[in-house]
């Protein structure tokens, strides 16, 4: 088979700086990815060099200096830590693992390298790999980037000015060096179906495209006549498994079906491990009114979100293949590479959306595999929540690796037929109302100072979105009600109005399903902790009660110490209580 892949410039440097070192040979100078560097903190003043440590803070400054200056250079760089100036192998001591945390923490998050092992004449050595930064990573709050052998101090203007000249690095998009005609039939069948099945004129007539030209419709040959990198990926494959799908009945068991071929192309393993998964994603019966639908356990188009970006924003320079774990009703994703961009899990539905592999994407957005903008993330988490499952826990683990994980227990057919009820109709799909009903149906309160890192906005935009949100309404009654009681001077809060907790508790009950909600007690506490105060007006109004009757709930937080009476007489308008546990008052 034809060599899949263009070099990657930086992993070249880097396997000639290490073939240099491991014949003793004199260090290349000049070298604007990559630079060899020793532990900082090691030498006394006298120049002597002290043992490694595993953790050595000042070393992992220096480095995280340094490498914050490889990101922000054209297609990144490495460092290659454990040599000296004058190449001597000194080796390196310090932990790959923490120093891959440091360095993330100490960029402000937004610097994720990837750190691996070598040794060299019996030296261990550490490649410290920056990717190249969508956006600048400063360093004290400045930005530098390598000229020749050299970080030089630029400003933010010259930066992003430099990179709108500049066509930002982008792998996939590299010749591969692969003829068009190794492209593979049975890739190019799954291309025109996938195509064909999109209902679009567009999608249709493009099916219908000669081999040769379908791929360079697609924008997947470059000007030389060769597929890229993500056209060779996508049709021809590469030796090793791109997908690795494993399927257990439960935890622990014993796999019942595993998909794990190379040699063939992307298109192919993900069309396999797409019905591999089908097969073992269970049919439910869901009635709404006298209507009887049929649902999967698990979503199918969350699955499609959650299989192809571990596919299309991975780390390809890793022969490492893409998991996904198919273990009862659970579906965990995990593929190589941190995040990118400045991505966490507390911005990633609302982050502007930041491809690692920009070609790759793009490709498979032409295919209707994937959406051109954003990555999927708010698809994935609208179609769990609508059928009452927790939205999917996505973070950042060691590696490292994106793991996605869609937790498909205890579908919610009262929720589903409640949410049949909105109106108007696209509040049921909408992500925000979706979000704060989940918060109100589990905390029965909201206030914008809660919604914000909710709904991953600020809070000018939560309070926004708070304001579209109570214009929905459950049939013709309203959804949300202010909740009673807040103080002018206060922020306002909200909380589900007598007839949606009525109606919702109404389908619970035909549906036998038990929700689990906090008690009056619970309720209470979480409101006095996040307001500093609680009345029986404000609690009352939260739980659906007289403020009567949750006097004793109060009364019995003041027993333990978690709130102090306002007022000693515990009487009068505007009467409340202060939180204040034990040690804090």
């Amino acid at each position: 088979m034809t060599t899949l892949f263009a070099p990657d410039p930086v992993e070249l440097a880097v396997t000639a700086m290490l073939t240099d070192l491991a014949e003793a040979r004199p260090l290349r100078r000049e070298v604007k990815q990559v630079d060899c560097k020793e532990e900082a903190g090691r030498r006394d003043r006298q120049g002597r060099v002290g043992p490694p440590r595993a953790r050595n803070e000042e070393a992992a400054q220096r480095l995280a200096e340094e490498a914050a200056c490889m990101a922000n250079t054209e297609g990144g760089g490495a460092l290659i830590v454990g040599v000296a100036d004058d190449g001597t192998l000194l080796g390196a001591g310090l932990d790959s693992e923490w120093l891959r945390s440091r360095v993330y923490d100490l960029t402000q998050r937004l610097l994720t390298v990837d750190v691996r092992e070598v040794s060299v004449r019996g030296a261990r050595l550490l490649v410290v790999r920056s990717p190249q930064a969508i956006e600048p990573v400063r360093w004290r709050n400045r930005i530098s980037w390598r000229v020749d052998d050299r970080c030089v101090e630029v400003d933010a203007a010259t930066w992003h000015a430099r990179r709108m000249t500049l066509a930002r690095y982008d792998w996939s998009d590299l010749s591969a060096h692969v003829d068009p005609r190794d492209a593979r039939p049975e890739a190019l069948r799954l291309a025109r179906g996938f195509l064909r099945d999109a209902g679009e004129d567009a999608a249709t007539d493009l099916s219908t495209a000669s081999d040769l030209e379908l791929l360079r419709r697609l924008n997947i040959v470059t000007p030389d006549g060769y597929l890229t990198n993500a056209g060779a990926l996508a049709f021809v494959g590469r030796p090793e498994a791109s997908l690795d799908y494993i399927r257990r009945d439960h935890p622990g068991g014993d796999s019942t079906s595993r998909v794990r071929a190379g040699g063939r192309g992307v298109l192919e393993e993900l069309d396999e491990v797409t019905k591999a998964i089908g097969t073992h994603n269970g049919v439910r019966q869901v009635r709404r009114g006298i209507v009887v639908g049929r649902l999967r356990e698990l979503p199918p188009l969350a699955v499609r979100e959650a299989v192809v970006n571990g596919i299309v924003h991975r780390d390809w320079a890793t022969p490492s293949p893409t998991v996904v774990e198919h273990v009862g009703r659970t579906l965990v994703v995990t593929s190589p590479g941190g995040f990118v961009g400045g991505v966490t899990p507390e911005n990633i539905i609302t982050h502007p959306s930041q491809a690692r592999n920009r070609a790759l994407a793009e490709l498979f957005s032409s295919l209707r595999l994937a959406e051109r903008e954003g990555i999927g993330v708010d698809r994935m988490v609208r179609d769990m929540l609508a059928v009452g499952y927790a939205r999917p826990d996505i973070r950042e683990v060691a590696g490292p690796s994106v793991r996605a994980a869609l937790v498909g227990e205890g579908l919610d057919e009262a929720w589903i037929r409640f949410l049949s009820r909105l109106r108007p109709e696209q509040a049921r799909s909408d992500l925000t109302v979706l979000l704060l009903l989940h918060r109100l149906t589990s905390n029965w309160w909201v206030d914008v100072k809660r919604a914000a890192p909710l709904l991953q906005l600020s809070p000018t935009e939560a309070a926004g979105a708070i304001r579209s949100f109570a214009q929905v309404e459950l049939e013709d009654q309203p959804l949300l009600d202010p909740v009673q009681g807040v103080p002018s001077d206060e922020p306002a809060a909200w909380t589900l109005s007598r007839s949606a907790r009525d109606a919702l508790a109404a389908e619970d009950l035909d549906a036998g399903f038990q929700r689990l909600t906090p008690d009056r007690s619970e309720v209470a506490v979480a409101w006095a902790t996040a307001r500093g105060r609680v009345s029986s007006t404000e609690l009352a109004s939260i739980v659906g009660a007289h403020p009567a009757n949750v006097q004793g709930v109060l009364r019995a937080l003041e027993e333990r110490d978690l709130i102090v009476p306002s007022r000693t007489n515990r009487r009068g308008a505007g009467f409340f209580y202060r939180f204040a546990p034990s040690g804090m008052r």
